[in-house]
């Protein structure tokens, strides 16, 4: 049974405070017209499963054409849909029946950059050196002799130089893929094209925004461009190297006029549009992104890479909190999306495990316990859903999913494979399509099979087949959300003095708690009525370990 409509942004413009957002990766959904790939209609179709989880919102990860050369990260129009997953008049039908269920709809915005197959690249190959087509990316002439070396030595972020040659000698600038040419923000003309998708989505009901790649569109284009050196290209170690908001393209002070700009465009909307920052960057920084008159939010990262300890847990949540309250935003809880491995099985990888050597095992080194696995991530939702703040969860984990580390290399699809000289398996494993039945072609996902290979075992993490079933990893989700929109009042959290080693205990206004059990032994269950408990308790006493209790 879903929850009565309600449009519930025009009663609280801060709805995205304390939300809970789903992330759906639009070709591993619902296939509708059979052709083995996601689409809007089949998410349409089964929007009725999230209103009945009890989320607040979808997020949309790309839909927009694409050739698929990063996911749908490579953008060719900014203000369409790929007709393999639909067109305009089906987003519409979309966003109609999300708002009649009462759920808001994010979209990801990609402003870092475009496919090579956008109308701007293609004009800007045709039109040649010093035109003002190429002003609107980075093209610079190469070094050397004959120009044959790469401006600088920038790296993708996916491997190898971040810098291509074209047919006429100069190189173009990808942080990512080569097939995505970064833009550049200091063009006018690209700022403003921006605005307009802004408002293109936002007119057409969008509720909010997911920036890609938040901290890198501002870049120091002075001549002559400034080589790395030891930095680095990717990632906070980088960042940490340098003086902040001074590296050449991640990070720099400049971005935040960019958004400044973007919220002036946010704020002529009633209630104003959201926005949150995908921005790899140390914590004092990501909290300028989070500032009400930019972004409003920024991912927090933090939660998803600590590893299943109390007192790291701690650390970071007091942390993350912090850096929130300092910014005046409210904090983001993370644990899977379609760039990491599924927190059922990366939470009980041993510590110190190269999850890429991992996958390229297939899983087997090390071997892991699935049902520890799924015990540990019922326990670390539970817990993450008790934290002050919104809760980003991602499509499939309501169910359980493990992550598909044992997908054969002939089937993956990611650009990481084939970018590192086949010595990164990529993210395929995270983003294989999700079981509806405990049958069919592709599990009820569609008639026509799935993109990815799907496993045997998801016949049993199938939606039909958990779906009113006690204890079940679906039903623990519904009851959490449910119970959490209940509960839920205001953004402090007060932590209980001297509790036991491994253990988190901490108390929510209204006078309620979450107790979790990080530690391997079992420890006294806190006095008071059990409303939720992860796992089942063995009795009235005793709080088994990897397992989380709210108590009243």
């Amino acid at each position: 049974m879903t929850r009565p409509a309600a449009d519930l942004s025009s009663r609280n413009p801060d709805w995205w405070r304390q939300a809970v957002i789903y992330q759906v990766y639009p070709r591993s959904f619902a296939d509708a017209d059979g052709d083995g790939l996601g689409d809007l209609r089949g998410i349409t179709a089964r929007l009725g499963h999230l209103a009945t989880l009890g989320v607040d919102a979808l997020w949309l990860s790309p839909f927009y054409p694409s050739e698929l050369a990063d996911g749908g990260y490579d953008v060719a129009d900014h203000r369409d849909v790929d007709p393999r997953l639909g067109t305009l008049e089906d987003f519409d039908a979309m966003v109609a029946e999300a708002h009649r269920l009462g759920l808001k709809v994010v979209v990801d915005l990609v402003p870092n950059h475009t496919s090579h197959q956008h109308a701007w690249f293609q004009e800007a190959l045709a039109a040649g050196p010093g035109s003002a087509a190429r002003e609107r990316y980075v093209f610079r002439p190469g070094k050397g002799a004959h120009g044959e070396l790469p401006p600088t030595d920038w790296q993708s972020v996916f491997g190898g130089s971040a810098w291509q040659r074209v047919a006429d000698g100069e190189w173009y600038l990808h942080l990512f893929a080569s097939q995505q040419p970064d833009l550049n923000w200091d063009s006018e003309e690209v700022r403003e094209d921006f605005r307009t998708t802004l408002r293109f989505w936002s007119d057409r009901g969008v509720d909010g925004f997911r920036v890609d790649v938040a901290h890198g569109l501002a870049k120091d284009l002075t001549d002559p461009l400034r080589d790395l050196g030891n930095l680095g290209a990717t990632g906070e170690d980088a960042l940490l190297s340098v003086a902040p908001g001074s590296h050449p393209y991640w990070d720099r002070d400049a971005v935040h006029e960019i958004y400044r700009d973007w919220r002036r465009v946010f704020d002529t909307y009633s209630p104003p549009r959201t926005a949150v920052a995908e921005a790899w960057v140390p914590d004092a920084r990501r909290a300028l992104y989070a500032r009400p008159d930019e972004l409003g939010q920024a991912f927090d990262f933090g939660y998803l890479v600590t590893r299943w300890d109390a007192a790291e847990l701690r650390r970071v949540i007091t942390g993350s909190l912090a850096t929130a309250h300092a910014a005046g935003a409210s904090a983001t809880w993370v644990l899977s999306n379609h760039d990491v491995v599924r927190h059922a099985s990366r939470l009980v990888l041993p510590p110190g495990t190269d999850e890429n050597a991992w996958l390229l095992s297939g899983g087997r080194a090390p071997a892991i316990d699935r049902d520890a696995g799924l015990r540990r991530a019922r326990a670390a939702t539970l817990l993450m859903l008790a934290l002050p703040g919104s809760a980003y969860l991602y499509q499939g984990e309501e169910l359980g999913l493990p992550e598909v580390a044992d997908l054969p290399t002939e089937v993956l699809q990611d650009p990481i494979w084939e970018q590192t000289g086949h010595v990164r398996k990529g993210r395929d494993g995270c983003r294989v399509p999700l079981p509806w039945t405990p049958g069919g072609p592709s599990y009820g996902f569609g008639s026509g099979g799935a993109w990815l290979p799907q496993p045997e075992s998801f016949a049993a993490y199938a939606v039909e087949a958990q779906s009113g079933v006690e204890g079940s990893t679906l039903e623990l989700y519904r009851t959490a959300l449910r119970l959490r929109r209940k509960l839920l009042e205001g953004e402090t959290l007060t932590w209980t003095p001297q509790v036991l080693d491994g253990v988190l205990d901490f108390t929510r206004t209204p006078g309620w708690r979450c107790v979790a059990n990080c530690s391997g032994a079992p420890v006294p269950l806190p006095p008071g009525e059990v409303l939720l408990a992860s796992s089942p308790l063995p009795g009235t006493e005793v709080l088994p370990p990897d397992t989380v209790v709210w108590v009243a």
